[in-house]
């Protein structure tokens, strides 16, 4: 049921490393928190709480290091590095991952969502925004997703604005907004500690003001930033989203 693979990115610019969780189902890949690992959501117990679903064949669980979180709220390297990093985890993403999630699965045009809490809600958001040929549906769970408050520059650079989806999203237009409008991006947060709850109401007016569906789930002040909130929200829409009898 667990396969592990690694292999060495050029575009990242080391090794790799992505997780898999079942045999059968909806592939959702699950991006990791700030410089999680791609087997963080199991040593986190996210697994555990999702194994019924997977162990009926409703989802197929994937995950990778989070390459760019580890850049980025380590403060490796100059700003510029790493919103440069940020947009090579994009593509690493999309070129690298995805084939090989595509290859595991034996279809090219497997749709694939998105989930992620903290930071990993920014990227299931970016990556469903930048990539809606790919990605189809996205969950994200106390996002974050103004990344430049972590940052000790005010200006971004090109590579950094074209993986913000708060950024990027005003100016789409043409083929790939209407792609990006038959996509759905839910928004759960709690309210209690360390939570922002208008971080995720201003990725939802960007997503509303140019017709993309989106949802914004408070769960109310006695649901925290940390992982028995997001243990509880995993479980709980995936369920929804592969009901069968929805």
């Amino acid at each position: 049921m667990f396969v592990k693979t690694r292999w060495r990115s050029e575009r990242l610019g080391g090794e790799a490393t992505m997780a898999r969780w079942g045999h059968f189902g909806q592939p959702v890949l699950i991006f990791p928190t700030a410089g999680g690992d791609a087997e963080e959501i199991e040593r986190m117990h996210v697994i555990r709480v999702l194994r019924p679903l997977i162990d009926a064949g409703r989802i197929k669980v994937y995950s990778c290091d989070s390459v760019a979180g580890r850049v980025w709220f380590h403060k490796e390297g100059s700003p510029q590095h790493r919103m440069w990093m940020q947009h090579q985890f994009h593509q690493y993403v999309k070129h690298e991952v995805v084939p090989a999630i595509r290859l595991d699965c034996q279809r090219d045009d497997v749709p694939i969502w998105t989930a992620g809490a903290s930071i990993g809600a920014f990227h299931a958001v970016a990556t469903v925004c930048r990539f809606p040929d790919v990605f189809h549906r996205a969950l994200a769970m106390s996002g974050t997703y103004n990344l430049m408050r972590f940052i000790e520059v005010n200006q971004f650079t090109s590579e950094y604005f074209v993986s913000s989806p708060r950024d990027f999203v005003p100016t789409l237009e043409g083929p790939h907004l209407e792609v990006l409008r038959q996509r759905f991006v839910l928004m759960a947060t709690g309210a209690g500690r360390a939570e922002n709850v208008g971080e995720s109401w201003a990725m939802a007016n960007v997503l509303g003001q140019k017709g993309i569906p989106n949802r914004l789930d408070d769960w109310g002040p006695e649901w925290h930033h940390d992982w028995p909130t997001w243990r509880e929200m995993l479980p709980k829409y995936l369920g929804e989203w592969t009901d069968p009898r929805s």
